[in-house]
């Protein structure tokens, strides 16, 4: 079974960084229409806010940014994937539709303000580790180019980095032949609200995604 570990160097400069881990079989399938609806929920709740986009100071976006910027990246040029997608709704702009799976984990990231990575676990090599990227480290971040690593927050295994809070790469992105997933929350700010994230995701994929063998756990 993989292990998701937090490096302690990175600990150091963002003492505050919890994991939220759950991990699951899934049968991939197009998004159904139930799930469409939930975003389309999501996507309205939040542009019906007295000020939509005070989403962009809340708590959690704003510790992301502070991680990254402990590490040494700009968080204005780098940015987690949650304020992303936000800044995307914010524009009048939909969830991107991509697949059960993937659209769950843009949801929860959405609704808990935390980004999200996601890997095909049949493409990680051993345990997982979180750490700042290293000189000269870089990957093909999926539908990108290539990502300079250095200073940014980054998942690595026996093979090297495969995935950040920005974009993951296409070694472990999410295929039709995916079969098992680990998802990553990446709180910046504490533990508070993390595990009812992870419940949440549990949920999502256990109803729109055929998860089956779904387990839970906090990584401090």
């Amino acid at each position: 079974m993989t292990t998701v570990a937090i490096d302690p160097e990175l600990k150091k400069k963002c003492p505050s960084t919890t994991l939220g881990l759950v991990t699951a079989h899934v049968a991939l399938q197009d998004t159904p229409a139930a799930l469409q609806e939930e975003m389309k929920a999501c996507e309205a709740k939040i542009l019906r806010l007295p000020e939509p986009r005070a989403v962009l100071d809340s708590s959690k976006i704003r510790s992301t940014r502070a991680g990254y910027k402990a590490l040494g990246k700009d968080p204005a040029r780098y940015r987690g994937s949650a304020e992303a997608l936000l800044r995307r709704i914010l524009s009048g702009k939909n969830f991107p539709h991509i697949n059960a799976v993937v659209d769950i984990i843009n949801l929860v990231s959405v609704e808990s303000r935390l980004p999200i990575g996601l890997y095909d676990l049949a493409h990680v090599q051993g345990d997982i580790t979180f750490r700042a990227g290293r000189a000269g480290e870089t990957y093909r971040g999926i539908g990108k180019y290539d990502l300079n690593l250095e200073g940014l927050p980054i998942f690595c295994d026996e093979l090297g980095p495969h995935g950040s809070p920005t974009s993951d790469s296409e070694r472990t992105m999410v295929t039709a032949a995916t079969r098992q997933v680990a998802a990553i929350l990446i709180s910046f700010g504490g533990a508070e609200g993390l595990e009812l994230s992870c419940q949440r995701m549990a949920g999502l994929l256990h109803e729109y995604a055929g998860g089956a063998d779904i387990n839970i756990s906090v990584v401090l």
